[in-house]
């Protein structure tokens, strides 16, 4: 029987969609879609408007980032917030306020969280996360993470109308099926 390589961030990659999708639209009750083309770049940034990132290290090891606009990350927030039954009236206006910044945090964590959990169910490897930083930007900020080659990654979403993107940095790591 013969093994099989993979080049380990486009399995991830493919994971990442599945799970970001699935993980938006049950906290969000919208409809998440995704492109089916995942471009190879060759490095991550963190873009206006909202920009969340987050570490992973352990039996692969790299970087998340997700960049929204104002309008995407305002209706992440919104119909998350809804979905969890606060009312439409206490919601935040602008996404300069905190708790927009601190939601688009707390569901990068759970979509990390699911990863890492999907990825260990398909290949038996673990990682853990670090802590998610949001914020808002005026311009773009990019960012390296300290392997000798990284590969990277922009994966395009949608929610509603809107477009968000994600950016994924990883050490060159292939996954040898045995």
């Amino acid at each position: 029987m013969g093994t099989s390589n993979v080049i380990s961030i486009d399995e991830i990659s493919k994971i990442f969609l599945t799970t970001a999708q699935k993980t938006l639209e049950t906290s969000t009750g919208q409809e998440v879609s995704y492109s089916s083309t995942i471009q190879k770049i060759p490095k991550v940034s963190m873009k206006p408007d909202l920009t969340c990132f987050v570490q992973f290290d352990g039996d692969y090891i790299g970087l998340v980032i997700m960049n929204f606009s104002a309008e995407a990350a305002f209706e992440v927030y919104k119909k998350y917030m809804l979905t969890m039954g606060m009312p439409e009236d206490e919601l935040a206006t602008s996404i300069a306020a905190p708790e927009v910044a601190d939601t688009i945090g707390e569901l990068t964590n759970q979509l990390m969280g699911q990863l890492i959990k999907d990825v260990e169910e398909q290949f038996d490897l673990n990682a853990v996360i670090g802590q998610p930083k949001a914020l808002t930007l005026n311009s773009a900020i990019t960012l390296v993470i300290d392997a000798y080659y990284a590969e990277n990654r922009r994966l395009s979403l949608k929610i509603g109308n809107y477009s968000f993107r994600i950016e994924i940095a990883m050490e060159h790591t292939e996954f040898v099926n045995l």
